[in-house]
């Protein structure tokens, strides 16, 4: 999240910490296919879509002041989902848990502002 940076990049620091994590704690993570943060500005949910893995060097380059929700999303097992008959909920297609957290983080010439501390 600095100035000059690309959107996969963000994604692909998403994917290593998750890879980083299941060294850390002995165990496998899956990255949920097909969900991930976005842009925010005047709407809540905006363009770019923000993929929690990926290739660094693609996408838009970051600019002062762009906005982005990072949502990480990981489970026990698969990253394949099903969204259930209520048209809202979403669960994994092996039962396995699931986790879901977010951030909105701006970015600045001095740096990544995190803007949902407490």
């Amino acid at each position: 999240m600095t100035v000059g940076n690309r959107l996969t990049d963000v994604s692909h620091a998403i994917e290593m910490g998750t890879r980083a994590a299941e060294a850390r704690y002995g165990r496998a993570f899956g990255i949920v296919e097909g969900y991930g943060g976005h842009g925010i500005g005047r709407h809540m949910h905006m363009d770019p879509f923000l993929p929690n893995e990926g290739t660094p060097g693609r996408g838009p380059m970051l600019a002062a002041g762009s906005v982005l929700a990072i949502e990480p999303m990981l489970t026990l097992g698969t990253g394949r989902t099903r969204v259930l008959d209520d048209q809202w909920t979403v669960t994994t297609t092996d039962g396995s848990r699931a986790a879901h957290w977010e951030h909105t983080v701006a970015v600045t010439e001095s740096g990544p502002r995190i803007l949902t501390l407490n």
